[in-house]
């Protein structure tokens, strides 16, 4: 056993490929996408490092062409969720145990394999399974996942340098211990990074993990796990089991060894997870962990000072990219009435250039939405809209003929609480409330209260002190706020991310305040010459 003291370097953000027309990367994602999309794999359960395959399978489709079958997802039932369980379980003691250096080092590695010779197939595999450009895949499945592995390690050895105050005659330290069981990871479909950082941050700080991978992302997440086995992830450190949700909430979360949950999803979802470990609480061996991010209605507010061009890019862009299914994407605007003509006008001449289609053509703007119930989740808003008195749908449309493609559409709200304007849709669609410039305030009151969420939001303004007016009325609107920026393209080491209210809990992907999460602190104080008194010195005298 080494007796040095190791430093991991100060991460840098990993850069991201431009993929520009001739470029030897461009040829080369290329070429993968079209050798993924001209075959069709079986994805098995991975548990304690053994592929296992089921008779129950669900199609991973592209979302652009939903007839094309990428992939048969194999599904784990109560026999397999158990046998993950037991996996994690049974890897936990030596993965606690190993030198917190070579730890680190298997994640060091998984970025360098990833930055490299698994970055093609990620994208591609994020490209064909989720309908993300390009672009979109680029910052995600590639720098954003990168990012994640190479910063979380440095915040977890940041975390264990730190060490209480000492006394004369006694030395206090600190063990950053895992917690006392297994975490269960349940990750969404929309971004490949929050498949990979969300099992691999309570792992990489010595917990076993119980992943429930989205079975529409299941393509890019089977390959980020079979990377991490490249890397050398010890067998049953991360199970990867995808499932049924009523499957893991009736086998996973009851499990009286649940010690956290690391979850990216709904609110209505994480809201059971939390009802449900409430009402087993007297079965769990320690309290579990509830670390969840949970969507938003993430804002745009202007003030009358707002330079135009700018506001419509951050709109454009904020809303449209990834067909509007961030997390963070910006779902409702509010422009005051002084600048709206100038506003309106470039707005719709800039969505009306944006290029709807199959990813893999490389001028196409948008993609399409994930699946069949998420575009007729939107499409019920867009008929509403047609039809409601308190708005107008000033563009937009739908086909789900060949894929699940909806146009970039823009709805005028005439009340800052019209559902559009509070509701959750995750999909490609703005909606935009006028005010007058005079009611600045309780507009800001609207924009703060009228939602639920509080996530993300953003301001455009070019007097000051409207900027701090603006960001004091909003200070509890959003956990990451931007000033004259779109509300979207939080950075790993820059921008930790998470929202509160019925956004999640705060907790901030991406940074040390995460990984404190999974960890279970033990205060150890040793006495170097012990007393042997027992009668203390204001007792010598009456």
């Amino acid at each position: 056993m080494t007796n040095a003291y190791f430093h991991i370097p100060q991460p840098k953000n990993e850069p991201c490929r431009a993929y520009l027309p001739g470029s030897i990367e461009k040829a080369a994602l290329k070429a993968e996408l079209k050798k993924q999309s001209e075959q069709r794999i079986t994805i098995p359960l991975i548990i304690g490092g053994k592929e296992i395959y089921t008779e129950k399978t669900v199609p991973v489709v592209m979302p652009h062409d939903h007839q094309h079958v990428l992939a048969d997802c194999c599904l784990a039932g109560e026999k397999e969720l158990k046998m993950a369980i037991d996996a994690a379980l049974a890897a936990k003691k030596e993965w606690e145990m190993m030198p917190w250096e070579h730890r680190a080092a298997i994640f060091l590695k998984a970025a360098d394999l990833l930055a490299g010779p698994y970055r093609d197939q990620l994208n591609a595999a994020t490209m064909l399974g989720q309908s993300k450009t390009a672009y979109q895949a680029e910052i995600d499945s590639a720098c954003e996942l990168i990012d994640f592995l190479r910063y979380n390690t440095y915040f977890a050895e940041q975390i264990f340098t730190q060490q209480p105050e000492n006394s004369a005659g006694v030395w206090n330290r600190e063990v950053y211990r895992p917690l006392d069981g297994f975490i269960v990871a349940i990750t969404p479909f929309n971004f490949t990074s929050i498949g990979g950082n969300l099992e691999t941050a309570p792992a990489l700080v010595g917990n076993t993990v119980v992943w429930k991978p989205s079975t529409t992302a299941a393509l890019s997440n089977y390959y980020f796990m079979k990377l991490l086995m490249a890397a050398g992830l010890p067998a049953g450190v991360i199970n990867f089991i995808p499932s049924r949700g009523s499957d893991v909430s009736k086998y996973v979360l009851s499990h009286p060894q649940l010690s956290g949950c690391h979850f990216t999803g709904s609110t209505a979802v994480f809201q059971s997870i939390w009802a449900q470990v409430g009402e087993n609480i007297h079965d769990y061996v320690s309290y579990p962990r509830l670390v969840g991010e949970t969507g938003g209605k993430d804002f745009v507010f202007a003030h009358k000072s707002a330079d135009i061009e700018p506001l419509v890019a951050a709109l454009v862009r904020g809303a449209f990219e990834y067909q509007g299914q961030k997390c963070s994407a910006a779902s409702r605007a509010f422009i005051p009435v002084s600048i709206w003509p100038q506003v309106q006008k470039r707005l719709l001449e800039e969505t009306a250039q944006l290029k709807v289609g199959d990813v893999q053509n490389f001028t196409n703007f948008m993609g399409a939405v994930i699946d069949k119930k998420s575009f007729d989740n939107i499409v019920t808003y867009i008929e509403n809209a047609k039809k409601d008195e308190d708005a107008e749908l000033l563009c937009g449309g739908y086909d789900d003929s060949v894929g699940y493609f909806v146009q970039p559409t823009i709805i005028k709200a005439l009340k800052p609480d019209y559902a559009s304007m509070v509701e959750e849709i995750f999909g490609p669609v703005l909606s935009i409330y006028v005010y007058d410039d005079d009611k600045l305030a309780e507009t800001l009151q609207a924009c703060d209260s009228a939602s639920a969420y509080a996530l993300t939001g953003a301001i455009f303004a070019q007097d000051r002190q409207a900027i701090i007016d603006m960001e004091i009325a909003l200070r509890n609107a959003a956990g990451n706020f931007y000033i004259n920026d779109k509300p979207t393209g939080a950075v790993v080491g820059q921008q930790p991310f998470g929202g509160a209210r019925a956004s999640g809990t705060n907790d901030k992907a991406g940074s040390a305040m995460n990984l404190y999460r999974w960890l279970s602190v033990r205060s150890i104080k040793e006495n170097f010459v012990p007393s042997s008194a027992i009668d203390y010195p204001f007792m010598a005298e009456e």
